[in-house]
């Protein structure tokens, strides 16, 4: 034992090389991976691009907001849910929605969609609401707006 390492030898600098090389490609193999994995993930999403156009709150019964959505993306949007609510947190899924057109489909390149909610009460006058419209892709838009 003593004898081992009192001995001065290493590995081979040939073998040193090559063993570097095989580290860095790996590095690079999983460098690669991981790169194509989050730009495809990201691009998916970047394909749906949903704004706020105008949002109606002139109903006399105070009991509809309409709001109109349009996608500046190069991928077509369908809304699956509406959720609403007086803070962040507090939002809820939304039951009483009608949409136009009926298919819930917002079409790529300025495509619009007006999404008409309904409530068994009023919406009170100077509370500030929260939305948040959840599309097929399982992307979130949220959007906040005073009610007058």
């Amino acid at each position: 034992m003593a004898k081992m390492l009192k001995s001065k030898k290493g590995i081979s600098p040939i073998l040193a090389t090559l063993l570097l090389i095989v580290i860095a490609v790996a590095a690079i193999i999983v460098t690669y991976a991981w790169v194509m994995t989050f730009t495809a993930s990201q691009t998916g999403k970047s394909g749906q691009f949903l704004t706020f156009a105008n949002i109606d709150w002139s109903n006399s019964t105070k009991t509809k907001i309409v709001v109109d959505i349009i996608n500046s993306g190069t991928d077509d949007a369908k809304i699956l849910k509406v959720y609403m609510g007086t803070s962040p947190t507090s939002r809820t899924e939304q039951t009483s929605v009608s949409y136009n057109p009926t298919t819930k489909m917002v079409s790529r390149d300025g495509g619009m969609i007006q999404v008409t909610i309904t409530f068994s009460s009023p919406w009170t006058s100077g509370t500030r609401y929260y939305f948040r419209f959840l599309t097929e892709a399982a992307g979130n838009w949220d959007h906040d707006e005073r009610a007058p």
